[in-house]
């Protein structure tokens, strides 16, 4: 039977060790800045409130789905849906869908691993002192030589990726869950130690109020993208929670562990949040002015402020770390796949996956230097066309990579699942796998991965489109 099957992968140890996973997997660069941000601009307390309830209602019926689906199977995302279609009498094509998010992943990656390379290259800054003393204009233009040089790039590229993949080669338990171990409560210490700066700074108080006053006149102005940004922060829709699933032990509550998940991404979130901003208040910087700006408005903050330098590498730290958790749980999903299908060793996969990763990030090195002038455009028909040198507007490489992942591809990949799970696999599946006791609780859980998350994800999907 498929509750008797067993991950040619491994197994996490306990339920704890795939929360420390999702979770690293959930909190990225956009949970230490872009989030908090969003709470700030879209009204405080009423996003917090809003964002919530999309957690609720969207992101954690879709993490259920992934996960649920990864753990009947033990396999990885295209093989666990292509089994289950077929065990439950559908058609084995729903691995297409499956596949796809795998595909997403590793685009998703290529560029992820640009920017997380950034803030490895700012980790050595910062710790040199070059940031002490300087007004915005000079970090501005700072910034602006790193991202312009693009041998400068190719390498924290290269060497973010490089750790990303030692950590995958070397398999779930020795690799995914000994760094892990390490890494998630590394996170958690460093977000405490740059909350004890904050609270020194003398703006605590109003970066609490910054994002936590309840503005209610912004509920409506914030509902969207509390929407979007809860079905993302979740890391649903590329198949990363599911093959995490796939090594969770079937002892584990799948409920109580995906809300878990939940709250402590969202948790850290806020947390980070009400570090860092009332270290942007202390120097006097605009919050407001956007989640692209934390490696220009931080580091001035960190420069021009006592203990800046060391806080400013402990902050650069925290960014990396964050992102590689993410970045492992990207590469994860096709490594599993090959692993399954080929004789290749999962080192040799992990190379290869990692090489094309990393080529196909080049595109997005050189987006901010030597292609600058290359832009894609858009016409009536909805398609990309040829780019124009130099013309005015349009998108970049790196613009199209993420247009397609981010509001295309995430959608759909997170549709398939939840429709998967709630329609495709039959309801007995779920009940086995839920193992819920309360009945009104599972019908409660199928309504949600049916109806309220399929119709949440096309409405987030067509707003993405349109906007």
């Amino acid at each position: 039977m498929s509750t008797d099957k067993v991950s040619v992968h491994g197994s996490w140890a306990s339920r704890w060790v795939f929360i420390l996973a999702a979770t690293g997997s959930a909190v990225g660069l956009g949970s230490i800045w872009k989030f908090p941000y969003m709470v700030g601009v879209y009204g405080g307390g009423a996003f917090v409130l809003m964002f919530l309830a999309c957690i609720v209602l969207i992101g954690a019926p879709v993490m259920l789905a992934e996960t649920l689906i990864g753990r009947r199977a033990r396999q990885s995302p295209a093989n666990a849906l292509k089994v289950l279609a077929v065990e439950a009498g559908h058609s084995p094509k729903w691995s297409w869908g499956a596949f796809a998010g795998m595909i997403t992943a590793l685009l998703i990656l290529s560029f992820y691993s640009v920017v997380g390379g950034w803030s490895l290259d700012y980790i050595i800054d910062m710790g040199r002192g070059d940031f002490q003393g300087a007004t915005p204009d000079e970090v501005g233009a700072y910034f602006g030589n790193v991202i312009a040089d693009p041998w400068r790039l190719t390498l924290w590229h290269t060497l973010f990726l490089v750790l990303s993949a030692v950590v995958i080669a070397r398999g779930v338990v020795a690799g995914l869950e000994r760094s892990l171990r390490i890494m998630m409560p590394l996170l958690f210490v460093m977000i405490l130690v740059l909350l004890g700066y904050s609270m020194t700074t003398g703006h605590f108080m109003e970066g609490v109020h910054f994002m936590f006053d309840f503005k209610p006149e912004k509920v409506m102005d914030g509902l969207l993208p509390a929407m979007g940004h809860a079905f993302f922060s979740l890391s649903v829709g590329v198949g990363s929670i599911m093959i995490y699933g796939a090594y969770m032990p079937k002892n584990a509550s799948l409920t109580k562990t995906v809300v878990g998940v939940a709250l402590l991404d969202t948790f850290v979130s806020l947390l980070a949040g009400v570090a860092l901003f009332p270290i942007v208040f202390a120097a006097g910087l605009n919050p407001s002015e956007g989640p692209g700006l934390m490696f220009v408005s931080l580091p001035f903050a960190f420069g021009s402020m006592a203990f800046g330098q060391v806080m400013g590498v402990v902050f650069f730290v925290l960014v990396a770390i964050a992102a590689w958790s993410s970045a492992i749980s990207l590469l994860e999903p096709m490594v599993a796949y090959l692993v399954e299908r080929t004789r290749l060793s999962r080192a040799w996969v992990t190379f290869w996956l990692a090489f094309t990763c990393w080529f196909v990030g080049l595109g997005t090195v050189f987006s901010f230097n030597i292609w600058k002038q290359a832009k894609f455009f858009v016409n009536e028909d909805g398609l990309f066309h040829l780019y124009q040198w130099g013309a005015a507007g349009g998108l970049d490489f790196f613009g199209v990579i993420d247009f397609f992942t981010s509001r295309i591809m995430l959608p759909l990949g997170g549709l398939c699942f939840v429709v998967f799970a709630g329609w495709v696999m039959g309801r007995e599946a779920v009940r086995d796998e839920l193992s819920l006791r309360s009945p009104v609780l599972f019908a409660l859980s199928l309504f949600l991965m049916r109806y309220v998350a399929p119709i949440g994800i096309l409405v987030v999907f067509a707003a993405q489109l349109w906007k």
